[in-house]
């Protein structure tokens, strides 16, 4: 039995990417590309087991090494390869965001400016994935924005269109009430000036990839162009993570 979402008692945003219907008829592979919020929350025997009975073999953790260091990341575990690729350079506050602001409209050009910035770190976790032979999990802090950019990317490069790509965005949603909670309870005293704190509706990630497409022409050439993402890193990439035809 597949599952899209997977139960972790510090998680709240673990999920299976497989399933999504792609070009030609393919779909993504169920067990092998795993979105997440942050690892560093793993340290129950529990939780652990849990990463473990995956068989996750790739960690890639998209967060600044200065969140790493007050977070924590994933524990070592055996057999488990860790990539810390920070693909955002300008750090911003969302609990800060002024409430006035368009929301959606913001976080598409934070998206923007980390496309733009993180090309090379972008272009690693993409070759990480390619090389992998084991099922690789993605994450950032809350498994939103910089995952939810690659998650678009990734998927962009298998074939999957995008309402299927915006509905997965969209899946984060589901969490955002815990993320609130837990940013409240790591913020006794503070004020979360900003009422979309932990949203990822649609139309954040439909206005990035138009905003791509303006710019670029097209997502697919902002992959092979802006990224140099090549012929044959994009065939392994559908060879292992796409289904037979």
């Amino acid at each position: 039995m597949t599952t899209r979402h997977h139960t972790f008692e510090a998680l709240h945003n673990f999920r299976d990417l497989g399933g999504l219907p792609a070009a030609g008829g393919r779909s993504v592979r169920w067990g092998l590309l795993y979105r997440s919020d942050s690892l560093g929350k793993l340290t129950s025997p529990a939780d652990l087991e849990r990463l473990r009975s995956l068989g996750v073999r790739t960690v890639i953790d998209l967060r600044y090494p200065w969140e790493i260091a007050a977070k924590g990341r994933v524990p070592e575990l055996d057999g488990v390869e860790y990539h810390n690729l920070s693909i955002e350079h300008r750090p911003y506050d969302q609990a800060e965001i002024d409430p006035d602001l368009d929301p959606w409209r913001y976080l598409a050009d934070r998206f923007a400016e980390v496309a733009e910035d993180g090309v090379k770190e972008i272009r690693q976790v993409l070759a990480v994935i390619a090389d992998a032979e084991a099922p690789v999990v993605f994450h950032c802090a809350s498994g939103k924005d910089r995952t939810g950019l690659i998650a678009a990317l990734l998927l962009t490069l298998l074939g999957v269109g995008e309402d299927d790509i915006a509905a997965d965005f969209a899946l984060t949603e589901l969490a955002t009430p815990h993320l609130v909670a837990d940013w409240h309870a790591a913020h006794p005293g503070r004020t979360l000036r900003w009422p979309g704190y932990g949203r990822a509706p649609e139309a954040v990630i439909r206005l990035t990839l138009a905003d791509l497409t303006a710019r670029h022409g097209s997502v697919g050439a902002y992959l092979t162009g802006t990224l140099g993402i090549d012929r044959a890193q994009a065939d392994r990439l559908r060879a292992r993570l796409l289904t037979e035809h």
